[in-house]
């Protein structure tokens, strides 16, 4: 019963993920002239590693053993998750807009999907498969804004090839959390990720603190520490984790596809963009294509009918 519990609860919760996300992709739009990628990335994930330290002490403690024999697994986590897919988010962001930033993360789920399939033999059923063609149709509608001819004129920019690099890499990261199994639960994993990112975000925060072009750390840049080390840190990590445990990499990536539309609806609630019929019905795509990608797969005749 709680195992189904679960399933539900966690069905429910990835919703709210990539919109905690959207909070990243704004802040490396207003971060430039405030604060630097990696300075803000060593803030977000320095306060939020020390955070969930002192709430999982104990497990962490507990587990002291396997983090020492695997401690390389948590570096290359650390830096997958937290250098690549959050300093370099914001040096992205820089040059390419939030709504970018969203329309090409999104093409992570497909990725992880295939990978998911193709690596760790992940399970998926056709409507599964449904789903994510539905949900990446809906991506192309709003990327191409309702005008599918308009595709072809889509250029990348310096911004977007950092992105796009993240995006591999978060791909990596998710199917690392899979591959490489692990005692610890979602939050002291992502704690030990935390630490193992700080020595190589450390390194960059003083090497753009030594260029005379970084600003000084005032109170707008602590402030988005902050945020980011709240949202899209703590939040929207720890969920995509625990979700992650429960359904699997490909079906909780699904919830990705949802990126470009909570962008643009903090673009417009947020930034005054206005909203098109493109959106629309790229949310029409996209809803149920996620609500059926991340739905668990039911088990064959003879999985069903073995005994327990």
């Amino acid at each position: 019963m709680r195992s189904n519990a679960n399933t539900r609860l966690a069905m429910w919760s990835i919703w709210l993920i990539p919109l905690l996300w959207t909070v990243n992709n704004l802040l490396a739009r207003v971060a430039p002239g405030v604060v630097g990628p990696y300075t803000l990335g060593f803030m977000r994930w320095g306060l939020a590693g020390m955070l969930l330290s002192w709430l999982v002490r104990d497990e962490l403690r507990r587990e002291w053993r396997h983090l020492a024999r695997h401690w390389y697994r948590y570096l290359v986590l650390g830096f997958l998750g937290m250098v690549a897919c959050g300093a370099w988010v914001y040096i992205g962001g820089r040059t390419t807009s939030a709504t970018n930033i969203a329309l090409i993360y999104s093409a992570a789920p497909a990725l992880i999907a295939v990978s998911s399939a193709a690596w760790l033999r992940e399970r998926m059923g056709g409507l599964q498969w449904a789903g994510l063609a539905l949900a990446l149709a809906g991506v192309l509608h709003v990327i191409v804004q309702g005008h599918w001819l308009g595709l072809a004129d889509f250029r990348f920019v310096e911004g977007d090839l950092w992105i796009l690099t993240s995006v591999v890499c978060w791909a990596l990261y998710a199917l690392l959390l899979e591959a490489w199994p692990s005692p610890l639960g979602a939050a002291a994993r992502l704690a030990a990720a935390a630490w193992g990112a700080l020595p190589l975000l450390a390194a960059g925060a003083a090497w753009e603190m030594s260029q005379p072009s970084t600003p000084a750390i005032g109170a707008d840049a602590l402030l988005m520490g902050l945020v980011a080390a709240l949202v899209p840190g703590l939040m929207a990590f720890g969920l995509y984790g625990w979700s992650q445990q429960i359904l699997g990499a490909s079906k909780v990536a699904a919830t990705l596809y949802l990126g470009p539309l909570y962008g643009a609806l903090a673009a417009w609630w947020l930034l005054g963009e206005s909203l098109g019929w493109y959106h629309f019905w790229g949310a029409a795509l996209l809803l149920p294509g996620v609500f059926l990608a991340s739905r668990p797969v039911a088990p064959s005749r003879a999985a069903a009918s073995a005994p327990l």
